[in-house]
């Protein structure tokens, strides 16, 4: 296949890969925050857990971009 090929596909794969995780994020970081407000006895176990939780979501972009590196320079 044309380069423009590999190019294209590194390009969907790390696009595609860091949307969920940033919609995710957001998802998450909302209601943490308004508990955080609403019960601010309980933000530090709400803040471990919402990091804990961000770091995973993160994870999944991070195998994202593997995926795309490793088609721009794997695949060729």
């Amino acid at each position: 296949m044309p380069n423009t090929y590999y190019d294209l596909a590194a390009a969907l794969a790390i696009g595609i890969g860091a949307i969920g995780p940033g919609i995710g994020i957001g998802l998450l970081a909302g209601p943490a925050l308004g508990a955080m407000g609403r019960n601010p006895d309980a933000a530090n176990l709400i803040r471990t857990n919402m990091i804990l939780a961000i770091v995973f979501a993160e994870a999944i972009s991070i195998y994202a971009l593997v995926v795309a590196l490793i088609i721009l320079f794997v695949a060729h």
